[in-house]
């Protein structure tokens, strides 16, 4: 949970990157942040939803995403927090997790973990909302069964070959993770606002 006395001040928030000025510094990955966010879309009713959060007195006007070019559930997931502000017209930024670890310590998954993505949805004062944290439960749950399944069909291989075993089954559950992530922010922001 985010600290009564944030580091994210207006001030702050406005120097985080925009989506093209993540994309242009960024170093690896590129491509998949373009076919993600090429690929993600969000129902109207999920955008129609997200342009009352932001309408909402109170609501939420800025969001701030924390991540890593090089970590797969950031390249998956931030695309879907791009269309999220985009729907609700929202303003958007974007820092380095480790660069910024002053504001990643007050999200920490489950108190001790720097995990990323984190998105954090901010009225227009920059007034904390709420927060959502690296990954789906769906894909919490789904992950460790595939791993499983792989290891258990290929013993003996090696750690590259598991890896690639194991990206080439959760593929395909991506477009489903990335709706799971949008439905849970759906979820905390209706909550945190009274919205249905």
């Amino acid at each position: 949970m985010a600290r009564k006395t944030s580091v994210v001040t207006p001030e702050r928030f406005a120097k985080g990157f925009t989506f093209q000025e993540y994309l242009a510094q960024i170093k690896v990955n590129r491509d998949r942040f373009e076919q993600f966010y090429a690929d993600c879309r969000l129902s109207p009713r999920d955008a129609a939803f997200f342009r009352s959060a932001a309408q909402h007195p109170g609501g939420a006007a800025k969001v701030l995403v924390l991540g890593e070019d090089w970590c797969p559930d950031v390249y998956r997931g931030l695309p879907a927090m791009v269309r999220i502000a985009e729907a609700g017209g929202m303003e958007l930024r974007i820092f380095p997790r480790d660069q910024n670890l002053d504001i990643m310590d007050e999200f920490l998954n489950k108190g001790e973990f720097r995990s990323i993505p984190v998105a954090v949805f901010y009225t227009r004062g920059v007034d904390y909302l709420c927060h959502w944290v690296e990954r789906p439960a769906l894909a919490n749950q789904e992950r460790p069964r595939i791993e499983e399944e792989v290891r258990r069909e290929m013993p003996g291989a090696s750690d590259v070959d598991l890896r690639a075993a194991i990206r080439a089954r959760t593929q395909p559950r991506h477009p489903a993770w990335q709706q799971e992530s949008v439905r849970e922010m759906r979820e905390l922001l209706a909550k945190r606002l009274g919205l249905t």
